[in-house]
C-alpha cells in the first residue's frame, strides 16, 4: 500500500488488515482469478481543497470527463512607459509584503540603450495599478531617478540580474525575509530585508543557463528552483532545452532532485499540429521562416505549491525556423499545465492543451509570440491571478519599440480542471479517509443542474444524504437532509458526489 502522507501512518496501521492493497487477486476453486477492489485510505487535511488534476483520493469516476480551463486575460498591467524601457519581463510571482502592505515585483528590463539590460522593481496596493519608485541605486542616462534594483551598481548584464524573488515570512532573521537568485547564467542565492537592498550569501551558485524560476512552499518550508539545462547526456532531455529541479530548506544548501522536466515524442507531434494551426490562422502573428524541421522544447517552467499538490506551468517553445542575427531561433511559446505530488513524478494535464496562448494581433496585446509562464497563482479571494510575460516578437523588426510587458490572467479559484457531467449524470467516489471536520464545501458550477453529496461507510452503505446543490458556487456549503457529515468526525468514511449538468472543481472540509 502506498501511503500518501506520513501523518496517515497511524491510521494505516490501525486498518492494515483491510487496506493491504488497492487491488488484489483471489484464486477460486477452479483456479480462475477474480479481481477484488479495495479502497485505499488517503489523508484529507482540514481546510485543504481536493482538486481533480490527478487521481489522488479518487476510487472511481463514472460518466464524468475532465476539462481544462483557461484563465481570462486582463491585458498588460506593467508596461515599458519610461523613455529608456523597451521590454519588461518577469520570472516571479508578485510577493505581498505585509509590513508595507504592497505587492512587489521584479522585472528583467531591456532598454533602448544598445547592450544595456537592467533589473527593475515595481509595487502595487491592489495588484493592478503599479508604480515604479525611484530607488537611486544605479545611474542610467546620467540619472539615479529610476527603479533599477541591483546587488552591486557596478555590475552589468548578465551579472546584474535578480531574476527570481520570493518572500519568506517564516525566517526569524528579518534581514533575510526576501530571497532571490541573481546572475542570468548561474544562480547566486541572495537575501534582502525588503526586496530592494540585497546582499550575496557566501554559498555555491546553482548551475543554470539563461532561464530559471523560484517558489517557496510554505507548507513544507521548501524552496523550489527550476533551472534550465540544454540537451546533453545526464544534464538535459532528448529534445533540446529542459528544466532541472533543485530544493532547499535553508536557501543555502541545495539538493538536485535528479529530475529533468523535458518534452517527448508526443510533444513533437502535437507541436507540429500547433505550428500548422497557427500558420492557418490569419489573426495570429506568424513568426515563421521555414516550419519544416521544427521541434519543441521546454523554455521555462514555473512550479509552485497549490493546496495538496505542485502545479507546473511549462512554456513550450515551438521552433519554427532559423533566422539571421545573434538569436537564430524563430518560433513561439505556449504555456501548458502539469502536476506532481512529490516534485519528481509529473503528469501533463488537459491532454497537453494550451493553458495560456497567444492573443490576436488586432487586439493590440503584447502576448502575441513569446509567453513566459507564471511562477504560480496569486490567490485573491475566489480568484487566481497569474502574472506572466508577453512579448510581441521573438525577433523584433528593426523599428520595434516597447514590445514586451507584464500581463495578467485570472481564473476562478481551483479552476484548472473540472469534472463535468451531462444530462445523464455522473458519479465521483472518493477513497476512504478519516473525517475530521464538521462542514463540507464544494466549488461547483451547477447553474443548469445540480450536485448531491453522500457519506458512505466501508461497505458502501449510505450514512448521510445532502440536499442538492444548485448554482455557480465558489464556496458552497453542503446542507444535509438525512444525517450529517459532522456525525462521523474521527470515523473512516468515503464521499460520493452525484452530478448532473454540472462542472465540479473541488471539495474540502472545514469548521468555518
Amino acid at each position: 500500500m502506498e501511503l500518501q502522507n506520513r501523518e496517515n501512518v497511524l491510521l494505516a496501521i490501525g486498518i492494515i488488515a483491510v487496506l493491504i492493497l488497492s487491488t488484489t487477486k483471489v484464486v477460486g476453486a477452479d483456479k480462475s482469478e477474480v479481481t477484488v477492489e479495495f479502497e485505499t485510505a488517503f489523508h484529507v487535511p482540514v481546510g485543504q481543497r481536493q482538486l481533480f488534476l490527478d487521481d489522488y483520493g479518487i476510487a472511481r469516476i463514472e460518466n464524468l470527463r475532465r476539462t481544462l480551463h483557461q484563465p481570462v486575460k486582463k491585458g498588460a498591467v506593467i508596461r515599458p512607459d519610461r523613455p529608456w524601457e523597451n521590454v519588461l519581463q518577469t520570472r516571479c510571482a508578485p510577493a505581498w509584503d505585509p509590513k508595507v502592505k504592497r505587492f512587489k515585483l521584479w522585472m528583467i528590463t531591456s532598454t533602448t540603450i544598445p547592450g544595456v539590460g537592467e533589473m527593475t522593481y515595481a509595487e502595487s496596493k491592489d495588484g493592478i495599478h503599479w508604480t515604479k519608485p525611484n530607488l537611486r541605486q544605479k545611474k542610467i542616462q546620467g540619472t539615479l531617478e529610476n527603479n533599477i534594483v541591483t546587488v552591486d551598481p557596478k555590475l552589468e548584464w548578465p551579472a546584474n540580474a535578480i531574476e527570481n524573488v520570493v518572500f519568506d515570512p517564516d525566517d526569524p532573521d528579518a534581514s533575510r525575509r526576501f530571497k532571490g537568485l541573481a546572475n542570468a547564467h548561474s544562480r547566486e542565492p541572495i537575501v534582502s530585508p525588503d526586496g530592494i537592498r540585497w546582499k550575496r550569501l557566501n554559498v555555491p551558485a546553482l548551475p543554470s543557463n539563461d532561464e530559471s524560476n523560484l517558489s517557496y512552499d510554505r507548507l513544507t518550508g521548501t524552496f523550489i528552483a527550476t533551472l534550465k539545462t540544454n540537451s546533453a547526456p545526464k544534464t538535459g532531455g532528448p529534445y533540446g532545452r529542459s528544466q532541472a529541479i533543485w530544493t532547499s530548506k535553508d536557501f543555502e544548501h541545495w539538493t538536485n532532485l535528479e529530475v529533468i522536466f523535458h518534452v517527448d515524442a508526443r510533444d513533437q507531434t502535437l507541436g507540429l499540429e500547433n505550428m500548422q494551426a497557427r500558420l492557418a490562422d490569419p489573426t495570429l502573428h506568424h513568426p515563421f521562416i521555414d516550419p519544416a524541421g521544427g521541434f519543441v522544447d521546454v523554455y521555462n517552467i514555473g512550479v509552485s505549491r497549490y493546496e495538496g499538490l505542485y502545479i507546473g506551468f511549462p512554456a513550450l517553445f515551438h521552433h519554427t525556423g532559423r533566422g539571421p542575427g545573434p538569436d537564430p531561433h524563430i518560433g513561439f511559446h505556449l504555456v501548458q499545465l502539469a502536476s506532481s505530488r512529490d516534485l519528481q513524478n509529473w503528469k501533463r494535464l488537459g491532454e497537453r492543451k494550451t493553458f495560456i496562448g497567444p492573443s490576436k494581433v488586432a487586439s493590440g496585446a503584447y502576448d502575441l509570440t513569446q509567453i513566459l509562464p507564471p511562477t504560480g497563482p496569486v490567490v485573491r479571494g475566489d480568484e487566481l491571478w497569474f502574472y506572466y510575460t508577453g512579448i510581441k516578437y521573438r525577433v523584433p523588426p528593426k523599428d520595434a519599440r516597447k514590445y514586451g510587458a507584464v500581463c495578467l490572467a485570472v481564473l476562478r479559484r481551483d479552476g484548472f480542471i473540472s469534472l463535468d457531467a451531462g444530462g445523464k449524470g455522473g458519479t465521483l467516489l472518493t477513497q476512504s479517509f478519516t473525517a475530521s471536520a464538521k462542514k463540507l464545501f464544494v466549488n461547483v458550477d451547477a447553474v443548469q443542474g445540480e450536485l448531491q453529496a453522500e457519506v458512505l461507510d466501508w461497505n458502501g452503505e449510505v450514512l448521510a444524504v445532502a440536499s442538492p446543490v444548485k448554482g455557480d458556487l465558489l464556496r458552497g456549503e453542503v446542507k444535509w437532509k438525512r444525517g450529517d457529515v459532522a456525525d462521523f468526525t474521527g470515523k473512516v468514511i468515503s464521499m460520493r458526489f452525484r452530478l448532473r449538468n454540472a462542472a465540479f472543481y473541488s471539495y474540502w472540509f472545514d469548521e468555518n
